[in-house]
């Protein structure tokens, strides 16, 4: 028998006595194959839409506005529906996210949740531990061999006789590098190194379960991105002999410029096509981006003060629903962030109150389910769900032909009467600077102030402060936002740091390099794209 072929792309930057244990098991020749093949094929229009994505926010920096497209006007007006909903996907009244480490997959599982995120995106810190052991997990969690038992040992196995959450995962955005592997000189872009490992191994096994591979696609900022992945997946289904239509995509709809060509998207994905998502945080940091030089009436106010019910976010989220239910997809409503507490019963109250209040908003406008972040939040918003849908899986029959909204109605930020505060400030830098540390070790969901923040959540802090500086915002009482300004509270916050931690486990942190990020990406006058680019290269 003839020795396996060489691997066409190399494993660099990985030091063989500490690799991780499993990474044989993922990264097979066979499996390495295929994710070149994509590689190969596809990275070179991923390279050219990155490019129209620089063009695009060229083009707002002059205009300051966008429109609907008016190329694809015959696809708006045209009579066209997406594939039916597959079994696994057709009842997804609640949805709890998280990433693919081996608790949270078991947790995630048994959570009661139809379907799970495993998030290789905003919820993972893409070190190469967490890509190769979270491939691992998943396909241990599909063949029911994966248990975990913590430092304190607690053991935590999948439910025997439970119905276990669908899973759908999600890739990194198109952004993002995989500089582990590589092809020559070139680094994989990590989307499809997350989407190739995971359905080679997967999706095969899925089926036979009655299931089969679910993704969530994030930061899409266009229909031709998700023609691009459309391409991916007729491709994907090819190489592996699997029927086209197999593969099922929901958009996160969570920037800007994707609002307007929702049902674009859609159609490109149509025979792959199972809803978009309402991505809320990602969609305000979006906002920020790309109209950041825009002028005052696009500064956005705390992040806090940003609720679902400002005028710009119900017609993002109301064109959102109007524009599933018209081409029979779901719609997926936002997250909740929340983590209860159990040792304060008051403020566990009053914040569930409010998640109570936003998941009932979000069913009675018309969406078919909504994210948690936590286990104990799926009761919640299931309770919500089920007081609309009853046995129904969901409520594609409410058109929501009452919906009109304009192209200026979702950019209208000043129509929102709140202003950003100095404690705003500090909360965003105090936000910023925990996160950033926490992902450098490796964390990309973290618990921090009672709420789980997450990538994307990091972003409209460092964003917010950006635009508060470069707008010159003045706050209360008359101080203004400067760089100065910003560099005292984070100073003041790294010594107060220094002080509740000790000086040994401050110093075991990533403190002072979090620090000195959050202070590049707020202040820089030259606007990083996303902060997960520079902090990429910290990472070990």
């Amino acid at each position: 028998m003839s020795a396996p072929a060489p691997s066409p792309l190399a494993i660099v930057d990985v030091d063989p006595g500490r690799a991780p244990a499993r990474q044989d098991e993922v990264l097979t020749p066979a499996a390495l194959e295929f994710v070149a093949a994509l590689h190969e094929r596809f990275t070179p229009r991923r390279d050219e839409l990155l490019a129209r994505r620089a063009e695009r926010r060229a083009r707002i920096a002059r205009t300051s506005t966008l429109d609907f497209l008016p190329e694809t006007a015959h696809i708006r007006d045209g009579d066209w529906q997406v594939a039916p909903a597959p079994p696994a996907l057709e009842d997804r009244r609640v949805e709890i996210t998280g990433p693919t480490d081996r608790k949270m997959t078991i947790n995630a599982l048994n959570s009661g949740a139809r379907v799970w995120l495993a998030d290789f995106e905003d919820a993972s810190a893409p070190t190469w531990e967490n890509v190769i052991d979270g491939q691992a997990n998943l396909s241990a969690a599909y063949q029911r061999r994966i248990d975990f038992t913590d430092a304190r040992g607690k053991s935590y196995a999948l439910r025997p006789d439970a119905e276990l959450a669908t899973v759908v995962m999600r890739p990194r955005g198109w952004h993002l590098q995989e500089r582990h592997l590589r092809a020559g000189d070139r680094a994989v872009p990590g989307a499809l190194v997350d989407f190739g490992l995971y359905f080679f191994h997967n999706a095969r096994r899925l089926l036979d379960a009655g299931k089969g591979p679910y993704f969530y696609l994030p930061k899409t900022e266009s229909h031709l991105e998700a023609r691009l992945w459309n391409d991916v997946f007729v491709f994907a289904q090819d190489y592996l002999g699997i029927p086209r239509g197999t593969v099922r995509a929901t958009v996160l709809i969570e920037t800007i410029t994707a609002a307007y060509e929702m049902e674009e998207i859609l159609y490109e994905l149509r025979e792959h096509a199972s809803g978009l998502n309402a991505g809320r945080w990602d969609y305000l940091f979006s906002i920020v981006k790309n109209f950041r030089d825009g002028g005052e009436r696009f500064v956005l106010p705390d992040r806090n003060a940003v609720t679902m019910t400002a005028p710009f976010m119900r017609a993002y989220t109301e064109l959102l629903v109007r524009t599933c239910h018209k081409r029979g997809a779901h719609a997926i409503g936002g997250m909740a962030a929340f983590i209860p507490n159990r040792r304060d019963p008051e403020a566990n109250e009053q914040a569930l109150a409010k998640v109570r209040a936003d998941k009932d908003r979000e069913a009675a406008d018309g969406f078919d389910g909504s994210w948690v972040a936590h286990p104990d939040l799926v009761p919640v918003a299931r309770a919500s769900f089920d007081a609309v849908l009853g046995e129904r899986p969901h409520q594609k029959d409410r058109l929501r032909e009452d919906v009109r909204v304009a192209a200026a109605d979702l950019i209208a930020v000043d129509s929102l009467d709140a202003r950003p505060t100095y404690q705003g400030l500090v909360d965003a830098v105090r936000v910023g600077m925990r996160y950033i540390e926490a992902w450098l070790r490796g964390l990309g969901a973290v618990a921090i102030f009672g709420l789980m923040e997450d990538a994307a959540t990091a972003e409209i802090s460092r964003s917010q402060i950006w635009q508060w500086v470069d707008a010159g915002v003045v706050f209360e009482g008359g101080r203004r936002a400067t760089p100065e300004l910003v560099r005292e509270i984070a100073a003041a916050e790294l010594a107060a740091l220094r002080a509740e931690l000790g000086e040994q486990a401050f110093a075991a942190g990533q403190w002072q390099q979090a620090h000195d990020l959050l202070l590049r990406v707020s202040l820089d006058a030259d606007y990083a794209e996303f902060l997960t680019l520079p902090a990429y290269e910290l990472l070990p």
